[in-house]
């Protein structure tokens, strides 16, 4: 290419990372994190700490909704629990509100089902930074300038890519460095980045493509036809005649056997939706997870009276669309491989926010004046904003943690709690970073987001040290799993905080990471500012 052309793929490219790196940076720390999903859920709620309603059996709950809200029979559903530390829960719409209630909550519903899992709150940041309905549009249009990023750096790198691809050239020059480590995880993790990016896009501005479609394309029929297209729930007339219906363990069971016959492994079920409960002709549909297939998530529809099985949508009787459509979630949140699978996507993650950060580092050591004490205010500026947005949402979820621990405790509900420490501890951090020389605001800060990770996963080790023995369970793996990955963190930010503070004191003095020397008049010495 030209040099004009790659001058021009070179501003495409930093104005693009620039513009979707922050956002990106917390989707990926949290998307990590929501790799483990269910053993967050599992540290929050051990089985020792056990929900009210967790033995609470699916037919039980099913008959105190319908003794309850007898209108919610047409159409209902059954989240199964996770583990043996939750409870099932009911959802079905009234009023057009979505209701979720467990056994004992159906007198008094909610209208969130998510409010107090520290679990789902991290899914929440990862997918739309925590914020309702607007968070997911804007995560959408970063997605989309993530893929021109993505594009134009490739296209960067193309010509020197075999020779510079694992170059790592350690020295002085630390912005060359950072160079290095940049493009090799970019290019080798190029792949995941990819999908990452389609897949994002697709999931949050889905909703907008469809109206947009309907509209211009397909005379305001998209929508119907779409809805046929992905509905699993076999249409049926309801008879008008009562009949009992199959326990939900008897229709797990069948589920199960039917979808193991379809070229699965496995299949675990974690929802149910009910049609027409209690009619002779009601329908039963069980969604569960199969491993080591791309098309994780299936179905098996049912007669809710005698079993009998009406459509399968499992490993290799999929439909084309059904595949399409879960190939997306399974290439998007690694559900389709295992543990093995899992510890990829985590790496990558974290792999991917080190990624935008080591972009910021770079626009500010490509823009900095390496001969003069005084930086240019978009240095200083980007400088700020990268230790307060980046390392202030490593501490804020750490601190989430921490809230949502103490609240379990003391027997509150964690939702709130949770939400207020991480986006009062992000604010805090982003203004300490303002307020702070940047040197010290960004040792200070990784120390701080050191230790709070690792005294979380301690304490909670000690905690539990005493249940564990005493009430051992398969599910006490997940907790100490949990911890000692919290633990390994917190080590790695102890070394980012060493390398900061070992780089402020002895490297470039005109550098924005240094701590520069004042003179005090008053005692004619010079201090560290």
């Amino acid at each position: 290419m030209k040099p004009a052309t790659i001058r021009t793929f070179q501003t495409v490219h930093t104005w693009t990372g620039l513009l979707a790196g922050f956002a990106l940076f917390v989707a990926f720390y949290a998307g990590a994190l929501t790799v483990f999903h269910d053993d967050i859920a599992a540290w929050q709620n051990p089985p020792w700490l056990a929900a009210a309603d967790a033995k609470a059996s699916n037919d039980a709950l099913i008959e105190r909704l319908l003794s309850h809200h007898p209108d919610a029979r047409a159409d209902f559903g059954i989240v199964l629990p996770r583990d043996s530390s939750h409870a099932a829960y009911a959802y079905w719409e009234a009023k057009d509100v979505s209701r979720f209630a467990t056994a004992s909550q159906v007198d008094a519903p909610s209208t969130d089902a998510a409010e107090n899992e520290l679990a789902d709150f991290v899914y929440a940041l990862h997918d739309s930074l925590g914020l309702p309905v607007i968070g997911l549009y804007l995560m959408g249009i970063v997605s989309v300038i993530y893929g021109l990023a993505l594009l134009s750096g490739i296209l960067i790198h193309l010509p020197q890519l075999v020779k510079d691809l694992f170059a790592m050239r350690v020295g002085r020059n630390l912005k060359r460095l950072w160079q290095d480590a940049h493009n090799a995880i970019g290019v080798i993790s190029l792949p995941f980045h990819v999908i990452f990016a389609v897949t994002g896009a697709l999931f949050c501005l889905f909703g907008i493509t469809l109206a947009a479609l309907n509209t211009v394309a397909f005379d305001g029929k998209l929508f119907d036809a779409f809805g046929k297209a992905t509905n699993t729930t076999p249409a049926v007339t309801v008879s008008g005649t009562s009949a009992s219906m199959l326990s939900t363990e008897a229709l797990i069971e069948r589920a199960r056997a039917e979808a193991l016959k379809s070229g699965v492994t496995t299949f675990e079920p974690d929802y149910m939706h009910f049609v027409h409960y209690g009619d002779r002709n009601a329908v039963a549909e069980v969604r569960g997870l199969s491993q080591h297939t791309l098309g994780s998530y299936g179905t098996v529809a049912m007669s809710a009276h005698d079993g009998t099985v009406l459509a399968t949508y499992v490993g290799n009787r999929y439909s084309l669309n059904g595949i399409s459509y879960a190939a997306l979630f399974g290439l998007h949140f690694g559900s389709f491989g295992g543990r093995t699978v899992q510890w990829l996507y985590f790496i990558l993650g974290l792999a991917g926010a080190f990624l935008f950060y080591s972009g910021n580092l770079l626009y500010i050591e490509s823009r900095r004046k390496r001969r003069h004490a005084d930086q240019p205010r978009k240095t200083l500026v980007m400088a700020r904003a990268t230790v307060g947005v980046c390392i202030g949402t490593c501490l804020a979820i750490s601190g989430a943690f921490v809230a949502t621990w103490i609240a379990v405790r003391m027997g509150v509900d964690a939702g709130v709690p949770q939400r207020a420490a991480c986006y009062g501890i992000f604010l805090s951090a982003c203004a300490y970073a303002c307020l702070r020389p940047i040197a010290k605001a960004t040792i200070e800060l990784l120390w701080a987001t050191a230790a709070l990770t690792i005294a979380m996963a301690l304490v909670d080790l000690a905690a539990n040290a005493s249940a564990m023995t005493h009430e051992w369970s398969p599910l006490a793996w997940r907790v100490i799993g949990v911890d000692l990955t919290g633990i390994a963190i917190g080590g790695v930010f102890a070394l980012f905080a060493r390398a900061a503070t070992r780089r402020a004191r002895t490297g470039d003095t005109n550098s924005v990471w240094a701590i520069k020397p004042t003179r005090d008049v008053s005692m004619g010495t010079e201090r560290s500012q």
